[in-house]
């Protein structure tokens, strides 16, 4: 047996694997320290791990619902911005509506005063035309009378009889006017 404890003592020793009895020992303080650790620190670490998980949960939470109200103000935007952009057609079409209507009593306005313009250029030249013919028949007269009487030779000169010949003498130089009108007419 010395020749079995002389091998054993000849064989080295494994610096990998330590004595049972350290080991041991090194087990007994490892499960020391890992209660007490497990007692006094594992539940303040699980309460602060708790507390950040919470607050982030409550950070998620709350970015989902600005989120949430974020899409529901560019929901509502874009329904202010419709509504906006109805109101401008529709305002645009009124005012279309009311430019058309306008021109129109514009135009209107315009043709009755283009009208009374021409009414009133009538009646001042219908005024104008008996106004000439008046002058001209009391001129013509007093020239025609004048001739009659150095033709005749008497004076001519009564009121009444002056003024039935030259009534008379007008009288047919119009109808002769009106035949020699309606002839050219026919003419054409």
């Amino acid at each position: 047996m010395n020749a079995l404890a002389n091998m054993a003592a000849e064989v080295p020793e494994n610096p990998l694997v330590p004595p049972i009895p350290e080991l041991v020992i090194g087990l007994i303080a490892f499960f020391i320290v890992f209660g007490f650790l497990a007692k006094k620190f594992l539940p303040n670490i699980n309460k602060v791990l708790e507390e950040r998980r919470k607050q982030i949960e409550g950070r998620i939470e709350e970015a989902e619902a600005t989120q949430a109200e974020a899409q529901q103000v560019l929901a509502d935007y874009r329904a202010q911005l419709a509504d906006a952009r109805h109101e401008a057609a529709r305002l645009r079409q009124e005012a279309q509506e009311q430019g058309a209507t306008l021109i129109a009593e514009m135009r209107a306005e315009g043709q009755r005063q283009r009208e009374d313009i021409i009414a009133a250029g009538h009646a001042q030249i219908e005024a104008d035309r008996k106004q000439a013919a008046l002058s001209l028949r009391q001129d013509v007269g007093k020239l025609a009378t004048e001739l009659a009487g150095k033709l005749v030779g008497e004076s001519l000169e009564d009121a009444a009889r002056q003024s039935r010949t030259i009534d008379r003498f007008l009288d047919e130089v119009e109808a002769k006017a009106a035949s020699d009108t309606t002839k050219a007419e026919a003419g054409r």
